[in-house]
């Protein structure tokens, strides 16, 4: 059971990792076309992206066995 929790709340994660990555690819994608994109944006995107990568990564080095 607790193996089972731990298994979906790492797909959760890595469910969340790769939207925020999506979202801050497709926005800085945005500042190649003709309209204006906010700068403020793409960096709570682009800080988004990093802290759901930090949280996946802890979350994968806790559930590895240290020798």
């Amino acid at each position: 059971m607790v193996r089972a929790k731990k298994s979906v709340e790492f797909l959760r994660l890595q469910a969340e990792a790769r939207s925020a990555r999506e979202q801050y690819q497709l926005y800085k994608a945005r500042t190649f076309g003709p309209r204006p994109v906010d700068p403020a944006r793409l960096r709570e995107l682009e800080q988004a992206c990093e802290s759901a990568e930090a949280r996946l990564n802890l979350s994968t080095d806790a559930a590895e066995p240290t020798t």
